[in-house]
């Protein structure tokens, strides 16, 4: 058995202790249990998943494969890097031309209006800093106050949803899904079309991930756009970030590594025989900058500065990382992108290190 097959061993034999399906034991499925009632309930759609499955691909090769690659699975906070390059793409129209700009400037009546969320911009939503304050479909962000996650060194700061005192947008770094939900919001109404359409439109298509997909909303987040010159009003779904109360993307193991390689290509791919910027390269990189406050996250993705936030994997490493041990592991190092699904998430940076020292005996 050669290095890459013992990392695909390991992979294999520490699937996460998650139930396949919801349905089986929903009280040990997800990481909405830990909410503060009544929001430790699912609002939207949820399916059973398959087992580990990963892909390694070397320069946009695919170099091994395990599992079930095929399937749509759901990827939980995944989305959010998502997120950040459908802001990309609105950058590259001129849709989003400074992310520094206040939303409440371009958008106003979406829930950035107050005197505390004027001053939010794309780049504090993007970098988990807006303090946003208010209800985004249904759920109040006080619910994610103090939320703790594995992959923050500053450890549990305080009660989860208990009224932390807020700070001035850019202050304050903070996980939350409901602030990204609201970003969430904010593109569907700069594109003034349902996200799910404009992803598979502008980056799956573009980059031949043709696999099944789907990004769900919640059962309430039904939102109405007004008619707009060459658009008629139309009622489309808000989708969230992720999948901490249900709904969220499902996709392909195999259609995520090519996500992947975007990233590690700064969103420039071989589109009919010619170099084409899917997402801006400048908007690309910035995602995989430190933020000031938390040098281990960007704009949506996770970083790995001095190799300490995941153990294992290089100091330039990106990752897109989600519950339920979710990892797309973009690898400038070896020129890689590493996909695993459903690996137990305290085993992750043992099989970090299996995977590199693969890749690096094979360099």
């Amino acid at each position: 058995m050669n290095l890459i097959e013992q990392a695909v061993a390991y992979s294999t034999s520490h699937e996460i202790n998650w139930p396949r399906d919801p349905l089986e034991n929903p009280a040990a499925w997800g990481v909405h249990q830990a909410d503060p009632p009544p929001w430790n309930q699912l609002l939207g759609p949820v399916h059973a998943r398959a087992g580990v499955s990963g892909m390694i691909l070397r320069e946009g090769k695919v170099r091994h494969s395990w599992g079930d690659t095929n399937r749509a699975d759901l990827t939980f906070s995944v989305a959010k890097t998502y997120l950040g390059l459908l802001a990309g793409v609105a950058h590259g129209r001129g849709l989003l031309p400074d992310p520094n700009e206040p939303i409440a400037r371009r958008l106003p009546g979406i829930g950035f209006d107050t005197p505390h969320n004027q001053a939010i911009t794309w780049s504090h939503l993007m970098s988990q800093t807006s303090e946003w304050e208010g209800n985004c479909l249904g759920v109040p962000d006080q619910v994610e106050r103090y939320r703790y996650v594995s992959h923050d060194p500053r450890g549990i700061l305080g009660i989860k949803g208990s009224l932390r005192p807020l700070q001035a947008p850019g202050n304050y770094w903070e996980y939350n899904d409901v602030r990204i939900n609201q970003l969430s919001l904010a593109l569907l109404h700069l594109f003034g079309r349902a996200l799910p359409e404009v992803f598979r439109e502008t980056i799956l298509s573009p980059i031949g991930a043709t696999g099944p997909f789907s990004w769900e909303g919640y059962d309430n987040a039904w939102v109405d756009l007004p008619a707009t010159p060459g658009r008629a009003a139309c009622r489309v779904r808000s989708v969230p970030g992720g999948t901490h109360w249900g709904g969220g993307v499902s996709i392909s193991t195999h259609d995520q590594a090519l996500i992947g390689e975007l990233m590690r290509r700064d969103g420039q791919w071989l589109v009919d025989g010619k170099e084409t910027s899917v997402i801006p390269a400048s908007w690309v990189r910035r995602m995989s900058a430190p933020c000031a406050l938390a040098p281990f996250y960007g704009w949506l993705t996770w970083l790995n500065p001095d190799g300490k936030t995941f153990p294992g994997a290089s100091a330039e490493s990106v990752l897109m990382v989600g519950a339920g041990g979710n990892y797309v592991w973009v690898e400038p190092k070896y020129r890689a992108v590493i996909v695993v699904r459903w690996l137990e998430p305290a085993r992750f940076s043992s099989f970090a290190s299996q995977v590199s020292r693969a890749l690096e005996e094979s360099a």
